[in-house]
């Protein structure tokens, strides 16, 4: 397998080279975050090492910018920034998994394994149904350029849709995954939110993105008009 190691201090990389290559990895090195990005970009990586702190481009915005791109290879972060913002940042614009310096070589390793395992599945850093994008890092709907403000419970509502975009859901499937089981109220509430989602992210934009299946429960899917 191919590994990508992007790190600018030439001693680490030079070290992480050698210690994947002896266990038996093929490892190509760039020290600057516009080399790394070009390398992700031109080949096949099983999996890329990357540093936060590059210059050129810093490791989150490369990260961000592959993700964008469709480019979906699993990515190790390797930092000496261990706050939990800093790992939430990373975490939020598309890495797998976050390494603090200094780090052990041993659970690098198995880390990197674990991740190779899970492959290169989509994890699209923002949810889009046509023109209407979700940001689940931020919590945030857009419709076009225009930002469409939600309280965290329609947000909630409308990401588990968004997740499922397609799909036809259950009021009882929505009502499981946003309330916890705490609430004592009735199945209808999420007729509600749908109703009032409706309201700002299709009506004001002659949209209809939400959809009823009579009898079953709602499906969201991109539609140009209200009779599309």
């Amino acid at each position: 397998m191919r590994i990508l190691v992007v790190e600018d201090d030439p001693r680490l990389a030079e070290l992480l080279r050698r210690g994947l290559v002896g266990e038996g990895y093929a490892v190509d090195l760039a020290h600057d975050g516009v080399r790394g990005l070009e390398l992700a970009h031109d080949s096949g990586y099983d999996a890329i090492v990357l540093d936060v702190m590059l210059p050129r481009l810093n490791g989150y915005r490369l990260c961000q910018r592959l993700r964008e791109a469709g480019v979906w290879t699993p990515v190790l972060m390797l930092t000496a920034k261990d706050g939990e913002y800093d790992e939430a940042e990373g975490l939020d614009t598309g890495a797998d998994d976050y390494v603090t310096k200094p780090f052990s070589f041993i659970a690098l390793t198995a880390r990197l394994r674990a991740l190779l395992r899970r492959g290169r599945p989509e994890r699209p850093t923002i949810i889009s149904i046509g023109d209407l994008e979700i940001d689940p890092a931020v919590r945030s709907c857009r419709r076009g350029t225009t930002s469409v403000p939600l309280t965290a419970r329609e947000y909630a509502v409308l990401e588990y849709l968004a997740r499922r975009k397609g799909e036809t859901v259950t009021k009882s499937e929505v009502l499981d995954h946003v309330w916890d089981d705490t609430f004592g109220g009735d199945v209808n509430v999420v007729e509600v939110y749908i109703s009032t989602l409706r309201r700002k992210i299709d009506t004001p934009f002659r949209r209809r993105t939400i959809h009823t299946v009579r009898g079953v429960g709602y499906r969201l899917e991109a539609a140009e008009s209200p009779g599309a």
